[in-house]
């Protein structure tokens, strides 16, 4: 029988992209599938702090080790933002649509590596003995100057990939989680772990 990962996310878009990863390596439960339903308030000031607040709050609860990350669009131009707000940048229920045509338009006017921007996933894990192993993913590119591509999901539409041509909502899925961030962070993280002697 496969070893049982609980991943703190209700997010079904990121949970499918974690299957994908890490294959059939061990089953990937999301919260709801392993019977947990609490709200967590990620209150910390970076994505590590999110990521360890929830996998921490998993770990307890369950009695089981947990995974969790905390990502987001960072750009250069906005001083960073909309960063680890980027779930919330202009209020949760608003469309990643409207987000996104709000972000082109702040940049309107600048051109190449002034557009400069790069997803950050940071994914921790964590025991209920309070063992704890984190790491982060970075994928660098720019953003778009319009929206494009149906694959992906959230700011991918507007993130531009110098190498490709093309947003990351205009690749594969295999392709995106060959070079994205959070395929970066899981595979440090299986990494880690094996040195660890833990598993994933």
């Amino acid at each position: 029988m496969k070893e049982q990962i609980i991943f703190a996310t209700g997010n079904q878009n990121k949970l499918k992209e974690i299957r994908m990863i890490l294959g059939d390596r061990c089953e990937v439960l999301s919260m709801k599938e392993a019977g947990i339903d609490t709200e967590i308030v990620e209150n910390g000031t970076t994505f590590e702090d999110n990521a360890i607040i929830k996998a921490q709050t998993i770990a307890r609860l369950s009695g089981k080790m947990a995974l969790a990350d905390d990502s987001g669009l960072v750009v250069d131009a906005m001083d960073g933002m909309p960063g680890i707000y980027s779930s919330r940048f202009m209020g949760e229920d608003t469309s990643y649509e409207i987000k996104n045509a709000a972000i082109i338009e702040k940049l309107e006017g600048l051109t190449g590596d002034e557009r400069s921007a790069r997803f950050v996933c940071a994914i921790a894990a964590a025991w209920p003995d309070g063992t704890l192993i984190t790491c982060r993913g970075i994928m660098e590119g720019q953003i778009a100057f319009k929206s494009a591509g149906s694959n992906g999901f959230g700011y991918d539409p507007i993130f531009y990939l110098p190498e490709f041509g093309c947003t990351s909502a205009e690749i594969s899925p295999e392709e995106k989680n060959r070079i994205s961030h959070r395929g970066k962070a899981m595979r440090l993280m299986g990494k880690l772990l094996e040195a660890a002697g833990k598993s994933v």
